[in-house]
């Protein structure tokens, strides 16, 4: 790679942003990002028509992987970043775009709580512990029925976190962890790749990617729905839920699957806004690897007084006919539209605002059960729900790669649903193995390209068909937004910043 050669990163979610950025920093000169949309405008707001699963309020900062050591190290290097971004938005330029200001942080160290309400802890939780917890060294994840580690956790000021709910849980207390403000978070990150000299073209026909440029056998650039074509020697498709189905090389490999979240709107003045809040209450993962009737997590409520809560138990599907007749799971959302799935040269299925009933009842028997005071007396009314499609891999590894056979393509994608937190630093390892550096590193390894063998069984089966129970067109889905209006709506005449 050549630092002077044009690079065009399709995408402006969390990989994007982050491999635009270091490669920025890196010196490389003409690096180009396109999303689809306006996202500078619309500042990564899930109210305001942005639908990536990069486009949040809330995501979750965690070290605890269980035994994957690897991913654990990763998060440790990410949160001295995420430190450092909380200092340097201090000094951004008041007269920004985006939104942001000098007065906002970027995360909070509140914790996340891995819990379960069953009465011990899981293999997971364990090896999570053992694997934060070096021997000899400060305690950072802690277990909530040992009395030594909560004596730690009120020491630190974490002790509320030991148990936030109604009923009691076990589990393990990340004490490195916490919420990172999402929206800002991203467009924090385009701030300073605009400053590094990154280039973005977003919204529109200008910023949809339409097809890529072909020289032989080699990529050449893109094309975008205006019609126009950029030259590049490298092109790198970072587009979240939508790369399988605009890169089918990954069939096998990578699927979008969609979670479901319900957003409880806290009255202005609800004492919920407090009890609820980082201060008060930690992120959590609940029965993660449970069944269907587990894989929840939460937040605390964010600085519109939003309680997202959501449920990964079951990961559905929208597969839908592409242009080469193959069946491949595409997002549906509730800003879905015909001239966006055109764009991309997908038939579409129309929006949806409705969420699978399974889902519905998960996260409301959960909420009954374990946050009553969301129900209780003044009940607090879910103002939107929502589908969040991320791409999965079949052993829930990315994929950063070039794609083989086909010179100056990449990838950076199947975030598996915990990306996110490795957005400050995910791009520079983007950036060393598109160079073809450190890639004997444990990470860079289970990243490459890769079939699954044969007889191993798969973290996540994908490409089950349209008869698989998971589809959406299988699945029966329910309204669960309250009939006094979305929170769209509630919002629109708010300020977005």
């Amino acid at each position: 790679m050549d630092k002077q050669d044009p690079i065009i990163v399709v995408g402006a979610g969390i990989f994007g942003l982050s491999t635009a950025l270091h490669l920025a920093e890196a010196g490389y000169a003409d690096v180009t990002v396109f999303d689809r949309h306006a996202v500078d405008k619309t500042r990564y707001s899930y109210f305001d028509g942005c639908d990536g699963a990069s486009a949040d309020a809330s995501k979750i900062i965690r070290s605890a992987y269980g035994g994957q050591k690897e991913y654990t190290d990763l998060s440790a290097e990410a949160i001295v970043l995420w430190n450092a971004w909380n200092e340097e938005i201090k000094t951004v330029d008041e007269d920004n775009d985006l939104g942001l200001s000098r007065d906002d942080v970027i995360w909070n160290n509140n914790g996340v709580l891995m819990c379960t309400d069953q009465p011990v802890l899981s293999d997971f939780d364990r090896a999570s512990a053992r694997n934060a917890n070096p021997p000899g060294g400060e305690k950072l994840a802690l277990v909530t029925n040992d009395p030594e580690d909560r004596a730690v956790a009120e020491a630190k000021g974490l002790a509320h976190a030991l148990s936030p709910f109604a009923k009691p849980t076990v589990g393990v207390l990340d004490t490195t962890g916490g919420v990172v403000v999402a929206d800002k978070a991203c467009c924090f990150a385009l701030y300073k790749a605009r400053k590094a000299g990154a280039k973005f073209i977003l919204g529109g026909g200008a910023g949809t990617f339409s097809s890529l440029l072909k020289n032989g056998e080699a990529v050449a650039g893109i094309k975008t729905a205006d019609g126009k074509e950029h030259p590049a020697k490298t092109v790198v498709m970072a587009c979240g839920g939508w790369t399988p189905s605009l890169v089918p090389a990954l069939d096998g490999l990578c699927e979008t699957t969609a979670g479901s979240v319900l957003l409880y709107q806290l009255p202005e003045g609800s004492p919920l806004r407090r009890t609820l809040g980082y201060a008060e209450f930690p992120a959590f993962m609940f029965r993660q690897r449970e069944g269907v009737d587990g894989g929840l997590y939460g937040f605390p409520a964010d600085r519109r007084g939003v309680v997202k809560i959501g449920y990964r138990g079951i990961k559905y599907t929208n597969p839908v006919a592409q242009a080469d007749g193959l069946d491949r799971s595409v997002p549906r959302t509730r800003w879905t539209t015909d001239d966006a799935a055109a764009g991309r040269g997908e038939d579409t299925t129309g929006a949806i605002t409705d969420i699978p009933a399974k889902a519905h009842q998960v996260i409301s028997d959960f909420v009954g059960e374990f946050l009553p005071a969301l129900v209780e007396g003044g009940r607090v009314p879910v103002k939107m729900s929502r589908l969040c499609w991320y791409t999965d891999s079949f052993d829930n590894h990315y994929v950063v790669d070039r794609v083989p056979g086909v010179k100056g393509l990449a990838c950076a994608t199947a975030g598996s649903g915990h990306a996110f937190k490795y957005l400050p630093n995910v791009g520079a390892w983007v950036v060393s193995i598109l160079e073809g550096r450190g890639l004997d590193r444990p990470l860079a390894r289970a990243w490459r390209w890769r079939a699954l063998e044969e007889g191993r069984e798969p973290v996540n089966k994908l490409m089950l068909g349209r008869e698989d129970g998971r589809t959406l067109a299988n699945t029966e889905l329910v309204t669960a937004e309250e009939e006094d209006g979305g929170l769209a709506r509630a919002l629109a005449s708010q300020s977005l910043s």
